[in-house]
């Protein structure tokens, strides 16, 4: 039934035991939308969605996955908690550098000594070759350690680098902040524009159809018609 059919019924302009005697199968075939390239609407499954600029997608839905400010809430959030969590890792090998730098700041004390301890035992007992070994060797370790320490250090200025360049991952969350205030502004900007003096749960429902609208013409319902009858006979 037509909205057109629906007022004539209410105006008494219509014989009930008329609109009975009209059979189903005259009433569904009626009721078939005539299918047409102009009025077949492509539907899209919103878990199928995806951003691509090659496609003529229409609006995303609006659940969590597609709601802007929602995302960059969530990516600001989580960008802060890995950045926490990378710079507990940097201070803790730092720390650890510098650990093993004092380490072996003490063995290159030892050996300093040894070095002039068999120095000395060179110099008076020239004819004992062990004393030269050891020098020799004590001397070597020496420069090993402090080509070791010289690595750390350099390694530990590599760390500070590191978090100087993390410095701006909080500009940039900051930057992401920025825009999701201006988005916000935007939206409450636009519901102010919008705004009614009228509440939404006191407005009067909008039409179903209209002259002229296409696709529209079915637009009551086996319930809704039952109903109606139902309040003729109260």
């Amino acid at each position: 039934m037509t909205q057109e059919e629906l007022d004539a019924l209410m105006s008494g302009d219509v014989d009930l035991d008329e609109l009975e005697e009209e059979s189903p199968e005259d009433e569904n075939r009626s009721a078939e939308p005539t299918l047409s390239k102009e009025n077949v609407e492509i539907e899209h499954d919103a878990e199928e969605y995806t951003v691509s600029a090659s496609k003529n997608w229409p609006p995303p839905p609006p659940t969590d996955d597609h709601k802007m400010v929602h995302q960059l809430d969530d990516v600001t959030k989580e960008s802060e908690e890995k950045a926490s969590e990378i710079f507990d890792h940097i201070e803790k090998i730092s720390d650890e550098l510098m650990e093993a730098e004092g380490t072996l700041a003490v063995v290159v004390d030892s050996l300093e000594s040894n070095i002039e301890l068999f120095k000395t035992l060179a110099e008076k007992f020239p004819d004992v070759l062990a004393f030269k070994e050891q020098l020799e060797k004590n001397k070597a370790s020496k420069e090993t350690i402090e080509t070791h320490i010289q690595s750390l250090q350099d390694h530990g200025d590599s760390i500070m680098n590191v978090m100087d360049i993390m410095q701006y991952q909080d500009i940039h969350r900051q930057k992401i902040e920025r825009v999701i205030n201006v988005m916000r502004a935007l939206s409450g900007y636009m519901n102010e524009l919008f705004a009614g003096k009228i509440d939404d749960s006191k407005r009067v429902s909008s039409a179903h159809h209209l002259p002229g609208d296409t696709g529209t013409e079915d637009v009551v319902s086996a319930d809704d018609i039952e109903a109606l009858l139902a309040s003729f006979e109260k």
